[in-house]
């Protein structure tokens, strides 16, 4: 009996989804709940698991191209007397072999290990990845697939993580090459740069094949700016004691939690407790009304090898900075291993980003399609002040930046609460608590 397997509904918003890669070829054995497709939406890249054990028999929909939810994506022949399973994105118990679990991550979701001082390199203290846990399953596939050792290979993804890219380099090098030259690990789009496709050669130009999570971030990004009127703020913060804290409480609580403290968390808890206090952030734009979310769902930018993703810290406001930590660590391990779900990256009411991480100073974020405003840390850097009875002291301060919505908030509205996140980071101290 032939099994027609069809794109599933991944989430009220999504309409369509484009093939990445087929995991299975026609006359290929699939398992039940085994992947056998790479799935990009607007939300997330998913494996889509087979309902069905049986033999790949027909390849409906090829690589590259957009279809719309229901469509039919390829024909299995099934085995007789089997029930389909309900396809829904799969959960890591069902993707995941013993040999392909993550192990905890060791820095937050984005590098922020913005330490002062910082090493020559203009990173924290970040260090690569080591081990079989340095490559994920897909990549541990292809390098299987093409005869290549992953002990040969220096990677180039985020702390020394072995991409695509790196495996089919080495291959194509007849084993020879040890990859291309490591990016620093606290670089903010190492990944994004180190897989991205190979150009071909017109003439004097180049032209790169556009990836579809590529043409997906052109898109939204595109409707935000074109739709939204963007407004801008920034303010300075100076977080001299919050570095201290830092300093002092660092390496207990890279002991305790198994991830490294940065600087992130606690921008995300001071943001989500003022977003408390200022719902008009919390919100969307509804043409006819103005919407104020009940949650506090704080996305946080994670660069991949695969592109920006931003996954979402659900009731981010009821969480402590350890909390966060936690939350976040696990999220970019998520987001890097393409392990994220829908549920993952659906719900977002409000972003933080992390452009801090590779030295910026000021940016100007394009704010989330659907919501309010996004806020950007930037790098802490050492600077002299005026600090009381007019003397001059070294202090150490950050820029705050804030795109918002114009339709949805007011100067006044943007400026109140970017002046509330100021005041809780600069609250932070060597006594304060993290749990």
């Amino acid at each position: 009996m032939t099994y027609t397997l069809r794109l599933p509904e991944v989430g009220e918003t999504v309409t369509e989804g484009t093939i990445e890669k087929w995991l299975k070829a026609p006359g290929d054995e699939i398992r039940k709940y085994e992947p056998i497709v790479e799935i990009n939406t607007d939300k997330v890249n998913v494996e889509l698991p087979s309902p069905v054990s049986g033999t790949v028999a027909e390849i409906l929909v090829q690589e590259g191209e957009t279809v719309p939810i229901g469509a039919e994506l390829c024909r299995i022949d099934e085995v007789a007397g089997e029930t389909p399973a309900e396809i829904t994105p799969p959960t890591a118990a069902e993707t995941q072999k013993p040999s392909d679990k993550v192990e905890p991550a060791t820095v937050a979701a984005t590098p922020s290990d913005i330490d002062l001082p910082r090493d020559g390199r203009g990173n924290g203290h970040e260090t690569p990845e080591r081990g079989p846990n340095r490559a994920t399953p897909r990549v541990r596939k292809v390098a299987a697939e093409l005869g290549v050792d992953l002990g040969q290979i220096s990677g180039t993804g985020p702390r020394g993580r072995i991409i695509e890219t790196d495996v089919r380099n080495f291959a194509d090098s007849g084993g020879t090459l040890t990859a291309m030259a490591t990016p620093s690990p606290g670089s903010r789009f190492p990944a994004d740069r180190a897989s991205a496709p190979t150009p071909q050669a017109t003439g004097e130009d180049e032209t790169v094949a556009v990836s579809g999570i590529r043409r997906t971030i052109a898109q939204r990004m595109s409707q935000s700016a074109f739709t939204a009127p963007h407004a801008w703020l920034v303010v300075e913060a100076d977080v001299t004691e919050l570095v201290r804290l830092r300093a002092s409480r660092k390496e207990a609580f890279r002991v305790r939690n198994g991830v490294d403290l940065t600087y992130l968390p606690f921008a995300a808890h001071a943001v989500s407790q003022a977003l408390l206090d200022h719902p008009y952030l919390n919100a969307s734009w509804a043409e006819d009304k103005i919407i104020l979310k009940r949650e506090v769902n704080l996305g946080i930018a994670v660069a991949t090898e695969r592109g920006l993703l931003v996954p979402v810290v659900h009731a981010a406001d009821r969480l402590s900075v350890t909390g966060l930590a936690l939350a976040m660590a696990d999220l970019g391990a998520k987001a890097r291993d393409n392990k994220l779900q829908l549920d993952d990256v659906q719900g977002g009411t409000f972003t933080l980003d992390n452009t801090g991480a590779f030295g910026s100073i000021v940016s100007m974020p394009i704010v989330n399609l659907g919501q309010a405003a996004i806020i950007s840390l930037e790098a802490i850097r050492k600077e002299p002040r005026v600090v009381g009875d007019d003397a001059i002291a070294v202090r150490s301060v950050v820029n705050l930046c804030l795109s918002f919505d114009h339709r949805i908030l007011d100067g006044n509205q943007a400026g109140a609460f970017l002046g509330d996140v100021k005041s809780r980071l600069e609250a932070f101290g060597p006594e304060t608590g993290l749990d």
